[in-house]
């Protein structure tokens, strides 16, 4: 059995190379269909094969990673028909969830989002694009918790997880990130209390998103993921 200090460490180091590993790929470091073998990932954190199929065992959870069996593990490649629903699926929950949201809101929830923002603008500013996938769906995570509704917060945050692959990866546009004036709108509304204001700007926000995504076929990068993840 392992004791509480070997229980943390082993904790801490499957976390890390989830979190990095989320990074890359959101990031466009690593492509969609890109082999993530365990033995070269242990080689690259240093750590043991067990430990790195706990961390690709939640991102397949998050479904940006794919477990084939017998095959090993992939970055997801979402289709065009799992793109459209997933945006059909928010388009469905999250005007709602912005109505609530501001029927209840209070000064200190607006102001969560209003750093959010502020965070959002200094990723973008400095060119952190993982950083910035990240943080714009955790914008949209954060309205469904003001809203207070833990079953609909589950929701959203399953779908921004995989929308965020597929806008970071499939974007057509110059910046595959939510304009920050539509979040901003969307603050002041929520800010405001107009309930039928917040679910039209969010519906419109969707709508956006959507037409700028083009799912095409992308052949995996030959770069080893030492380089990819800045790891020697």
């Amino acid at each position: 059995m392992l004791h509480t200090d070997e229980t943390s460490s082993t904790s801490a180091r499957w976390i890390t190379i989830y979190d990095e590993l989320k990074s890359a790929i959101l990031a466009h470091s690593v492509a969609p269909g890109t082999k993530l073998p365990e033995d070269e990932l242990g080689e690259v954190f240093s750590v043991s094969r067990t430990i790195v199929r706990t961390a690709l065992q939640a991102l397949a959870h998050d479904r940006l990673v794919q477990l084939k069996p017998n095959r090993g593990a992939f970055v997801a490649k979402p289709t065009k028909k799992e793109a459209r629903e997933i945006f059909g699926a928010r388009a469905l929950i999250e005007p709602r969830v912005a109505a609530m949201a501001a029927a209840v809101a209070k000064p200190s929830d607006i102001e969560v989002l209003r750093k959010h923002l502020e965070e959002e603008h200094r990723a973008l500013y400095e060119n952190r694009q993982g950083d910035a996938v990240l943080l714009s769906a955790r914008f949209h995570e954060s309205i469904a918790e003001i809203a207070g509704q833990s079953i609909l917060t589950e929701f959203v945050r399953s779908l921004c997880s995989r929308s965020a692959l597929i806008i970071s990866l499939y974007s057509r546009r110059d910046s595959p990130f939510c304009e920050s004036h539509a979040h901003a709108a969307l603050v002041d509304a929520i800010a405001a209390n107009n309930e039928a204001e917040a679910s039209e700007l969010m519906t419109r926000h969707l709508a956006d998103l959507l037409s700028g995504i083009d799912v095409s076929d992308r052949e995996p990068q030959g770069k080893r993921l030492a380089e990819v993840l800045r790891r020697s």
